[in-house]
């Protein structure tokens, strides 16, 4: 039976485990990377563990959340990171260097090689071919030394595109038809491979498009073949011997097999306030529009920015709409400038914003009170933006465009002949911005600079045996990491102050949870379906870690979610019984009993001591996940390790 392409990666790289569907399974890591958002915590983590260099064949800091230095906070976690990299072997990419996935995607991401990073779009790399997923800082920090990454082994899903697309129907359309068909919880436990002859049309931006947007599926990742679109793309950013053919085999078999006719694809839009809420842009015509955003690492190409322009060229946005322009690295915008597209887009009105994530996490330019905001971005969550009564919509750079000339929801086809916009046949190399680590002998006399706003690790706690707690709070389905730890420029400078960040979390669902977890000082949390979606960040686990949360009970987890909650010594715990879920109410008194027992057991027994009630909770944990539980976190358990 042949392979997959992910499947062969897979096996290239295993250092332990069975490349069956549902068995753990343990990876080489060849590149990580990191931005600022989360990589204090990553570095602080690193540092922990005692280790002087990193051991992988390239790691990459970024710095693209936390730009807005309305403080000293930012700016202090950009010098620490930039010290802790220089120390330890890592790469720099400077504030204005650009997003991480698409600086990665230009500059470092290779055909065939493992990439985790601490972003839940790190699989942007597999549009040229990488096994790119996104990870807990934790599991990167381990990567980073040389420690193996743990994935549940996938199944394998394909997705069969014929024909071509139609003008102003672009890749952010078949990225959010493969939404309306499978949903935000369609890809969990899966990978998810492009394939079929229409794949041929799409260029490696327009792929990385597509692959990003896979994380809004619950995906582990997704990927496209590396094949002569790769290797123009590679050769252009003036690194062709990176290239190498990848394929998946004849006989490869597949779990899922789905067939997408580009040739009947509209222009689509995602609705307040999930990415698979999705209709036609036709059907919403007419509907009046105060914000549009264009960028992200989503579409923030130079290929998307071309079109941009060239949609924009000698026209103004309409007088009632304020739009934003996020170029997504240096490249991106050093090539605007210099072929004159950068100033027809300045003419239109737009504001031009630095090459940075920028909005899209909530990082300025919210809209108005009520707002109705057309984003190119990938998530659309309630209060993401920044703000909390907005409706944000997803759509793509042409229907962006759109909306800003007129001033409602409008169907781009609309707007005439589509400019036709080629790829470069070379890229502006620029890599000043990037800045190499000291070498090991230099590292050795390099201080690392730590603000007040530093805080330490928290301490972990070990899992008990019997565990009696209240149940702190209940939520429903489709709980993001942006319900449990928002984002935004009042939030995100504390993200290596754990203590401080802590009164904000659940701030959207209950704004009293921080303060009854603290007082409580023990309890537990119980969800719906599909706990945890979106972001990858290690806070919404490490959070309720420090306010006491010691185990999180639902009806099913996102993948990311489940890793970084075992990471910081929560117990994930599903019902048995999805209807149990509706007998147990905040407020109620919990008792796990045989804990240790229960995990061997893959059952644990919760008596709701209020009701009297009893209810089977399942566990699947592997011989390693039940270590790092009983040690307190996957820190204490390397540290034991060594």
């Amino acid at each position: 039976m042949g392979l997959t392409i992910a499947q062969k990666i897979i096996k290239a790289h295993m250092l332990s485990g069975e490349m069956a569907v549902g068995q753990e399974v343990a990876l080489k890591i060849d590149q990580t990377l990191t931005q600022d958002a989360t990589g204090t915590m990553a570095y602080l983590e690193f540092e922990t563990m005692g280790l002087k260099r990193v051991k992988t064949e390239k790691s990459v800091a970024y710095i693209d959340h936390n730009t807005l230095q309305s403080g000293f906070e930012n700016a202090d976690d950009h010098r620490y990171i930039q010290s802790v990299c220089k120390k330890h072997g890592i790469y720099f990419s400077r504030p204005g260097n650009g997003i991480c996935h698409q600086v990665h995607l230009e500059r470092f991401g290779k055909p065939g090689k493992t990439l985790i990073g601490s972003d839940s779009h790190t699989p942007t790399g597999g549009g040229i071919g990488m096994l790119a997923m996104g990870a807990g800082g934790l599991d990167v920090a381990v990567a980073m030394g040389g420690g193996a990454y743990y994935i549940t082994m996938p199944k394998m899903y394909k997705v069969n595109l014929t024909g071509k697309l139609n003008p102003f129907v672009t890749a952010k359309d078949i990225s959010l038809e493969i939404l309306r068909i499978l949903s935000v919880k369609g890809g969990v436990g899966a990978i998810i491979e492009w394939g079929g002859e229409g794949i041929k049309y799409l260029s490696v931006p327009e792929r990385a498009t597509i692959t990003n947007m896979g994380t809004e599926l619950g995906a582990t990742t997704s990927i496209f073949p590396s094949d002569e679109v790769t290797k123009a793309f590679l050769e252009a950013e003036g690194r062709g011997e990176d290239y190498i053919e990848l394929k998946s085999d004849e006989d490869a078999v597949y779990d899922k097999v789905i067939d997408i006719n580009l040739n009947e694809l509209k222009p689509l839009i995602a609705c307040p306030h999930s990415p698979d809420n999705i209709v036609t842009v036709e059907s919403l015509t007419g509907t009046k529009v105060d914000q549009v955003c264009i960028g992200s690492c989503t579409n923030s190409s130079l290929l998307d920015m071309l079109k941009v322009a060239a949609l924009l060229k000698g026209k103004t946005i309409d007088p009632s709409v304020s739009l934003s322009i996020s170029p997504g690295s240096k490249q991106v915008l050093t090539m605007l400038a210099d072929s004159g597209a950068l100033s027809d887009i300045l003419a239109s009105g737009a504001r031009v914003l630095e090459c940075a994530c920028g909005p899209c996490i909530g990082m300025g330019f919210s809209p108005n009170s009520a707002g109705v905001s057309l984003r190119t971005f990938n998530r659309n969550f309630i209060g993401r933006s920044g703000t909390a009564d907005a409706s944000v919509y997803l759509v793509s750079p042409e229907t962006a465009v759109a909306a800003a000339l007129t001033g409602y929801i409008t169907d781009p086809r609309l707007l005439g002949n589509m400019p036709e916009i080629k790829m470069p046949e070379s890229f502006k190399i620029d890599d000043s911005a990037v800045i190499a680590p000291a070498s090991e002998e230099e590292a050795a006399e390099i201080e690392v600079l730590r603000g007040p706003n530093i805080k330490p690790f928290p301490e972990a706690i070990p899992q008990e045996d019997t565990l009696s707690a209240e149940l702190v709070l209940k939520v429903g389905d489709n709980i993001t990491t942006d319900h449990i730890m928002p984002a935004g420029a009042k939030i995100l400078p504390y993200r290596s102050n754990i203590p401080h960040l802590s009164n904000f979390c659940f701030g959207v669902c209950d704004s009293t949870f921080p303060e009854r977890a603290k007082a409580l000082g023990k309890s537990i949390i119980v969800g719906g379906s599909n706990y945890g979606q979106g972001s990858s960040r290690e806070h919404a686990a490490l959070v309720p870690m420090y306010l006491g949360v010691r185990a999180v009970i639902t009806k099913s987890f996102a993948r990311i979610h489940i890793a970084n909650l075992i990471n910081s010594g929560i117990m994930p715990l599903t019902f048995k019984n999805a209807d149990d879920y509706d007998k147990l109410n905040q407020g109620d008194k919990l008792t796990l009993t045989d804990v240790f027992g229960g995990m061997d057991k893959g059952e644990i027994i919760l008596k709701n001591e209020t009701t009297g009630e009893e209810f089977v909770l399942c566990c699947s944990f592997t011989e390693r996940q039940k270590a790092i539980l009983k040690a307190g976190s996957l820190l204490e358990y390397t540290k034991v390790g060594e």
